[in-house]
């Protein structure tokens, strides 16, 4: 498998994860299995007017990817550029697609906005979360960390690019925390996003996820306030060792609506059935946030098995399937990209250019 194929596996898998999980978000695990039968959720049903559609969990993916993409362009040329400074404006055109804007000016668009903006199914709201609506609206500078003391998991739900794009784990540790804490200012909040990023990292080399925990809880081992979420991961793997039954297991674990959460029961499905897409399957049948852990399930086993892992029914039916894939790929070629310096424009592709113009 080539990496071409993870990180498109990781993208790919994550909004799967997402779009099975959207329709129960907020039905208890007895109610799915009313509704779907007593093994639960185990194909797409209706979301937002469709089969397959994703939520707002894919759609801040894309904005975290292309945050990167454009900052790794611009590298090449701007001495002070940072890779979390660009996600925070691409946060902010994802902003404008859920019909709000910061209240402070950041979110103004001109001719920069770039393709992804422009992709017209991206401007549909999918029950976008409060926390970070307000967190974008109220910013006062441009990759600002939040003021509030969120533990949600709308800041850990997004980072599986950083993974991808970073090149070590120190590297990757970093940028998760910062888009995280773009959003969520608990430690708990924003040290999720970093243990994720670091696992996605791990298991794009080829590793297995046991040890992308242990990467992670070793990053995690001597930064402030890492208390909850090294628990957690800690408590998903004794859950697996020890053959808890799922639905205790998860129970254990808590709902996903907090950051810590998530991740832990991410992991633990992942562990526990290593599979796609029975792993998916088990991530989204709970009594919580179904379609941030099947997006985390979903990108660590894609990162994993790579794109041909994921069941073609379920690629065939995913919205934004092109558009996802696309951003993938940009993802993975783009620390190549010959750009040159960004002001001369002979030695810097048109088609590059357009799609990911200077912020």
């Amino acid at each position: 498998m080539d990496n071409q194929s993870r990180f498109r596996g990781c993208l790919l898998a994550g909004a799967v994860g997402d779009a099975l999980g959207a329709p129960v978000e907020y039905m208890s695990l007895s109610r799915i299995c009313t509704t779907f039968g007593s093994t639960g959720i185990r194909d797409y049903v209706k979301f937002a007017g469709r089969k397959g559609a994703i939520s707002e969990e894919t759609q801040m993916a894309l904005f975290s990817a292309e945050g990167l993409i454009r900052g790794s362009l611009h590298k090449t040329s701007e001495a002070n550029s940072s890779y979390s400074y660009h996600a925070a404006i691409a946060y902010q055109r994802w902003l404008l697609t859920q019909g709000e804007s910061n209240e402070h000016g950041l979110s103004s668009l001109d001719a920069t906005s770039g393709w992804l903006y422009d992709v017209k199914a991206l401007h549909s709201r999918r029950a976008p979360g409060r926390t970070c609506r307000a967190a974008l609206r109220s910013a006062t500078a441009i990759g600002q960390s939040a003021l509030n003391t969120s533990k949600g998991c709308g800041g850990v739900m997004r980072v599986a690019p950083a993974g991808l794009f970073a090149t070590t784990v120190e590297e990757s540790f970093e940028l998760g925390c910062q888009l995280a804490a773009q959003t969520h200012g608990h430690p708990t909040g924003w040290l999720s996003g970093g243990a994720m990023a670091v696992m996605v990292t791990i298991l794009k080399q080829g590793a297995q996820l046991p040890d992308a925990i242990d990467s992670a809880l070793k990053c995690l081992a001597d930064k402030e306030g890492h208390q909850e979420v090294t628990a957690a991961l800690e408590l998903a793997v004794e859950l697996d060792r020890a053959g808890v039954d799922h639905d205790q297991a998860i129970a254990q674990l808590g709902r996903g609506w907090l950051a810590h959460e998530a991740l832990a029961i991410a992991a633990y499905c992942v562990l526990r059935v290593p599979d796609m897409p029975e792993g998916i399957v088990l991530a989204i049948n709970h009594d919580g946030d179904s379609d941030a852990t099947g997006a985390m399930a979903g990108s660590l086993l894609g990162v994993m098995l790579g794109e041909e892992g994921i069941p073609a029914p379920w690629l065939k039916r995913l919205e934004l399937r092109k558009v996802i894939t696309e951003v993938a790929d940009d993802l993975y070629l783009c620390r190549d990209w010959n750009v040159g310096a960004m002001v001369d424009s002979t030695n810097i592709n048109k088609r590059i250019r357009e799609k990911y113009p200077a912020c």
